[in-house]
């Protein structure tokens, strides 16, 4: 978790702002179940009337108040109503203020609940006061009753065991009757107050989603922008890399790693600021507003909580050491599939399309098995989790209904606790959809970073030398030794030897003897583990890469070009050259003329490798690409292998004609390719076995006459030893 938040640093701005969205969204989707129970609560069930003190009001029903009201109050009740063109009493303005209406509902509270007992049928038009039926509808009778104290008596039995919540709704029932009494439209007010509860609803409902479209956006951006920098880390970071890094990460790891791990943490970030930060919002609001709404089922709320932390839990044990693995088989997958298409044509002409395809189905099969175990566990969460929450609902109805039955709770509010409760284990829920996500998403995190923190083999120094210039880059080797990471022997053995320029310096040697491995310790693909390696005096080490490389033109042992055309190919280093480079380079590389037969010269397209073009003439094609740097020094890892004799003949004498003051080193498997080199080493198993002409080699050392021996004619070979001699 703690790399995919690393990946959000430089986009704190905008995460702040995601924030903010949220926090609006969230205030809106908390305030529309709390509407919802105003509607029917208010709007329905007491009809529109918001107030607990009638604001209009017959004589009559003033009267009957006032006969219980407190003597010492009745001049304050009097003082804030006046009379009405109509007849009717109405409140003066200033006793609608919170303060005076207070005052003006607890001296009323009372007696209007009194007011509503005496609507009972049962006790208005005949109650036994010790001897006698009373009609209360009398006013005289009302007084008489009053003054005896059984009216009082009777209230009280009415009275018993009446919750808050009925005598607030009691009041405001007397408020409704009062305003019928007075003729008062409570239809339009009615309808007036729940459009305006609707439109305050559609307003917020118009502001949350404005907020959500806000966070997808800017979450988006976030998790796209993120993307495209690791993308580009990925590729900066593996571009520098040595040969030895390559070595431990396959190169179809990396091609995972730089795709669909980072598909895997663009999606898990876009979540994650739009989810995961948005949940406990959501859940902490909606278990403030719980409290508000009713304290007395919060444990309803915390048993599906748990229940839904036991299921996330169980599942994170079972599933998170499945998602490494995954990853890992993905790795493997792209391993075989590109190791199949690449050597298709081996694969063809050996007739071994049957076990390839089994190695292919066996890698499939493997990544279905374990990707099928953490889908179905994940499947296998979604019932459960709507189990439980179809569980919270009904045991909410059940509870709720019976405090609707008792009257501690009205059914608006009931409505509002089960939106609430919904919100909060959503909330939850969404987290746990997240934690699917997650950790995948941090595994592939981790398989990135775990390419950015790597620490590269060859580093440039902190402190960088610079090549003279005037100096032509002779290349020195000087008790060097080479071993590979890991490997119990090294695979070159104290080999020193200068190559100088204007000359030729070919290596030779059998199968496996250390050729491409001493000349890749030039341009630091490797470092030597013993010894240093100069050029003009200077140690490769202790200059930068770049300066190195430049000085430096290679040409591997396979042919590669890019996807593009001739041109692109052979001016690769300088894009902007001049065309007369190119020409010549091509003439050089005696590529000339396969090039001027197609249709579009220099403009022909090369397909991806070069895969449109011979072997010869992607070599040739190789060989002017370095030709065009014009370098100090070139480096050949036999390059002239897919050559026929004259071709190569030809284009190593103009070689020599375009390179006569450079240095060059050629690794050969061909001494006819050699032959005519100013200094030949010869390796064998890691070691020099002799360094000098064609002809010294011949007389000094064993090794190179046996590879003579296999090559070259008995009459090129005799005449050879004679000049020796």
């Amino acid at each position: 978790m703690s790399k995919l938040l690393k990946f959000l640093k430089p986009y704190i701005g905008v995460i702040v702002l995601i924030m903010a969205a949220l926090g609006m969204q969230a205030y809106c989707d908390l305030s529309l179940p709390t509407y919802t129970s105003d509607i029917v609560n208010v709007g329905i069930q007491q009809h529109g009337i918001t107030e607990n003190i009638p604001h209009e009001i017959t004589k009559e029903d003033m009267g009957i108040l006032l006969s219980f009201v407190p003597e010492k109050s009745k001049a304050f009740v009097m003082d804030a109503y006046k009379e009405s063109a109509k007849g009717t009493l109405v409140i003066k303005k200033s006793y609608t203020e919170e303060k005076q209406s207070k005052k003006l509902s607890d001296i009323l509270k009372t007696p209007m609940f009194i007011g509503m007992i005496l609507k009972d049928d049962s006790l208005v038009k005949g109650s036994d006061f010790g001897g006698g039926k009373v009609d209360l509808s009398d006013p005289k009778m009302l007084e008489a009753a009053v003054n005896s104290g059984m009216l009082q008596k009777e209230i009280d039995k009415k009275m018993e065991g009446v919750p808050d919540t009925i005598l607030d709704q009691a009041t405001f029932s007397y408020v409704e009757q009062a305003y019928k009494n007075a003729n008062v439209n409570i239809e339009s007010r009615q309808n007036k107050y729940i459009l305006n509860m609707g439109a305050k609803m559609l307003l917020l409902a118009a502001i949350g989603m404005t907020a959500s479209i806000l966070v997808g956006y800017m979450a988006s951006r976030i998790g796209a922008g993120v993307g495209r920098d690791l993308r580009r880390k990925v590729f900066t970071k593996v571009v520098g890399f040595s040969n030895a890094e390559f070595d431990k990460f396959s190169t179809a790891s990396l091609i995972t790693r730089s795709t669909n791990d980072v598909q895997q943490v663009q999606m898990m970030l876009v979540v994650l600021l739009r989810l995961v930060l948005y949940s406990p919002i959501m859940a902490i609001g909606g278990i403030w507003k719980v409290f508000q709404t009713n304290v007395s089922m919060v444990w309803i709320i915390g048993v599906g909580v748990a229940a839904l932390l036991v299921v996330v839990i169980t599942l994170f044990v079972l599933v998170m050491p499945k998602f490494k693995i995954v990853q890992n088989l993905l790795d493997k997958i792209n391993l075989v599939s590109r190791e199949i298409l690449t050597g298709l044509e081996v694969v063809r002409a050996f007739g071994t399309q049957k076990y390839e395809e089994e190695r292919f189905d066996k890698a499939n099969k493997n990544f279905t098995k374990v990707n099928l175990f953490v889908n179905r566990a994940m499947t296998f969460m979604m019932p459960i989790m709507m189990f439980i929450m179809n569980c919270l609902t009904v045991l909410i109805l059940w509870n709720g209904a019976h405090d609707i039955n008792t009257g501690d709770m009205q059914v608006g509010d009931m409505m509002a606790f089960i939106q609430y409760a919904m919100q909060i284990i959503m909330s939850f829920l969404m987290l746990t959809f997240v934690s699917v996500m997650l950790p995948r998403a941090a595994v592939a995190a981790g398989r990135i970073d775990e390419v950015l923190v790597s620490e590269t083999a060859i580093k440039d120094p902190k402190t960088a030398k610079h090549f003279d210039k005037e100096k032509k880059g002779v290349v020195r080797f000087h008790n060097v030794s080479f071993g590979y990471p890991g490997a119990e022997e090294d695979v070159l053995k104290n080999i020193s030897f200068t190559a100088k320029n204007g000359q030729t310096t070919a290596i030779i040697g059998s199968t496996g003897s250390g050729k491409s491995t001493l000349i890749n310790l030039i341009p630091r693909f490797y470092d030597p583990t013993k010894g240093t390696v100069t050029i003009d005096g200077v140690d490769i080490k202790e200059v930068k890469q770049h300066d190195l490389r430049e000085m430096i033109g290679y040409v591997p042992q396979k042919g590669i070009l890019f996807s593009g055309d001739i041109k692109s190919n052979i001016m690769y280093s300088d894009p902007q050259g001049k065309e007369a480079t190119m020409i010549e380079a091509a003439r050089v590389a005696q590529a000339e003329d396969f090039i001027s037969k197609k249709e579009e010269g220099y403009n022909s397209p090369i397909a991806q490798g070069g895969g449109n073009v011979s072997g010869g003439q992607k070599q040739r094609l190789s060989i002017a690409r370095a030709v065009a740097k014009n370098p100090n020094i070139y480096i050949f890892d036999d390059s002239f292998s897919a050559l026929d004799f004259k071709t190569d003949l030809t284009l190593r004498k103009a070689l020599k004609e375009h390179t006569d003051d450079a240095t060059v080193i050629i690794v050969a498997q061909r001494i006819g390719t050699i032959v005519n080199a100013e200094q030949i080493i010869v390796l064998d198993e890691g070691e020099i076995a002799g360094i000098g002409t064609h002809k010294e080699l011949l007389k000094t050392c064993d090794e190179y006459l046996q590879i003579a021996s296999s090559q070259l004619s008995e009459e090129e070979l005799k005449r050879d030893l004679e000049e020796a001699r």
